[in-house]
């Protein structure tokens, strides 16, 4: 498909269609470039190449044709300029920092993110100068009392991990530029199949493509989405530390976003029914899922968002015992911190993708004991139920 092509074409086509630019041999399903360098015609050329006076590949830790049509899909998919892919999740958010950030600079984050995006503000992005606040997502108060003149990038996930906070993603953005700051969001959890932030007022996308993106739980990556000029600059750092994707990695990560429209429906669609049930069970003090017409951002979800999402979040009555109960009492749920696979995963947040915060982190960021969380997969929904409901009946 011609860049000229990709506008006229349905999101579902263009995840299955675009950045495949065929080789010679004509092959149906994209090739995986497995190189570690690549062969120039001449000096000349490979001066060329080097200088960027041409475009063409020379070392898979700059550029890489298999990681190359990745990047254009995805960029496709949000409506995006260009994107990059790196090694990780951690790894797109960690390269933002070292692109523009510097000694002296101040950052305002949700409280509402995954547990290692705080450590890396709060353990070391503060050690070489830069001032880090923590606030609420849902407070736009907050985020405006929080601006100084020296702050350069908001942060936000939303839906947020694991209580399905919601972000009025256009008024935060509105506060970033008024003030000349960028805006980040991790879409992670919602990918452009349900949500595109770049539509409200976001300058950077990040995702971990570890999670739906595969859907498989079978490699790990990350990317960031956004403008040309913005990309390019976090670019440079990729290229210069070499946190860059794998091309069979890159490969597997085409092959998920083929099928990410249908899997994230799917998604939805078993969330919800969990989410419901969840809500009428006396066990259960609290669910955690935007698509409640009670949860909080319910109604700026719908706005947002053409669904709510494939992660639920719920806290039962009997604080770690009982939670743990639960979870041990599963017999084919997943016990993993992992999340977005067709394998439904469940998990105490607690003790494992926030277990490195601190007490008082943790009580800010309403990760309690009794929290768990469940990224429902594309069994059945009413096994999953009958999985979870073993555990609840023994507290």
């Amino acid at each position: 498909m011609s860049q000229h092509d990709e506008i006229e074409y349905q999101l579902d086509t263009l995840a299955i269609r675009t950045g495949h630019d065929r080789t010679f041999e004509g092959e149906h399903s994209e090739p995986i470039f497995l190189t570690s360098s690549f062969v120039c015609e001449n000096a000349a050329d490979a001066a060329a190449k080097f200088s960027g006076e041409i475009a063409g590949n020379t070392y898979s830790r700059y550029t890489n044709p298999t990681v190359q049509a990745f990047e254009k899909r995805l960029a496709v998919l949000d409506g995006a300029e260009r994107a990059v892919a790196t090694s990780s999740g951690m790894a797109a958010v960690h390269a933002i920092c070292l692109a523009y950030l510097k000694a002296g600079d101040h950052v305002i984050c949700s409280r509402a993110v995954f547990g290692s995006i705080i450590s890396l503000f709060e353990k070391y992005v503060v050690k070489f100068g830069v001032d880090v606040t923590f606030v609420e997502l849902e407070n736009l108060d907050a985020w405006k009392q929080a601006v100084r003149p020296n702050t350069k990038l908001l942060f936000i996930e939303t839906p947020s991990n694991p209580l399905a906070q919601v972000g009025d993603m256009q008024a935060i953005a509105d506060i970033a530029h008024a003030n000349d700051a960028l805006f980040a969001v991790d879409n992670t959890f919602c990918t452009s199949i349900l949500q595109q932030p770049i539509k409200f007022g976001a300058d950077l996308i990040i995702y971990s493509s570890t999670k739906y993106i595969d859907g498989q739980g079978r490699a790990l990556g990350g990317a960031v989405v956004g403008k040309d000029k913005l990309v390019e600059e976090i670019n440079g750092v990729i290229r210069t530390l070499g946190n860059s994707m794998s091309p069979f990695n890159a490969w597997i990560f085409l092959k998920g976003l083929e099928t990410l429209s249908l899997r994230m429906k799917a998604h939805c669609i078993g969330a919800q029914k969990l989410a419901e049930w969840l809500d009428q069970h006396e066990k259960v003090e609290k669910v955690y899922y935007a698509g409640l017409p009670n949860h909080e951002g319910h109604e700026l979800a719908k706005k947002q968002q053409s669904g709510f999402g494939g992660v639920v979040s719920f806290i039962v009555k009997g604080e770690r015992t009982a939670a743990w109960t639960v979870i041990d009492n599963t017999r084919f749920l997943s016990i993993t911190s992992n999340l977005g696979d067709v394998k439904s995963t469940i998990t105490h947040p607690a003790t494992t993708s926030h277990g490195r915060m601190s007490a008082e982190a943790k009580q800010a960021a309403g990760i309690v004991d009794g929290l768990i969380r469940i990224s429902v997969g594309l069994e059945d929904i009413d096994d999953i139920i009958r999985d979870i409901k073993r555990g609840l009946d023994l507290i």
